[in-house]
C-alpha cells in the first residue's frame, strides 16, 4: 500500500470534500491531529487478520421475545379516562379530510 503524505494539501482537500472552510489557525491545529489519526490507522493495518472472519457486531446478537399472554383489555371508559380530546367512545383527533 502506498504511503500517504499527510500535509496541508491533504488537509485542505479533506476539508473541501467535507465542505468546510478552515482558517489558517484551524489548519495549524488540525494538521497534527490528522497525522495522529492516520498513524493510529497505520497501526491497525499492521495486525495480521488472515483466517479471521468479519465481525459485524462486537457481541453476538439475538432477539429477546417475550411470551404472548392473553390478558384482560381496558374498557373504553378506562382507556379514555385521561384523554383531553375525546368523543365517546373514541379518541378525538384532527380532521383528516376537509
Amino acid at each position: 500500500m502506498p504511503k500517504l503524505k499527510v500535509d496541508r494539501e491533504l488537509l485542505q482537500r479533506v476539508a473541501k470534500n467535507a465542505r468546510l472552510e478552515l482558517s489558517e489557525t484551524e489548519i495549524n491545529a488540525f494538521l497534527p491531529q490528522l497525522q495522529e489519526i492516520l498513524s493510529a490507522f497505520k497501526k491497525i493495518e499492521e495486525v495480521d487478520i488472515k483466517g479471521t472472519k468479519p465481525a459485524f457486531h462486537p457481541i453476538p446478537l439475538s432477539n429477546k421475545w417475550r411470551e404472548d399472554k392473553i390478558e384482560k383489555c381496558l374498557e373504553n371508559e378506562q382507556a379514555l379516562e385521561n384523554a383531553v380530546h375525546k368523543k365517546s367512545p373514541y379518541f378525538k383527533g384532527p380532521k383528516a379530510i376537509e
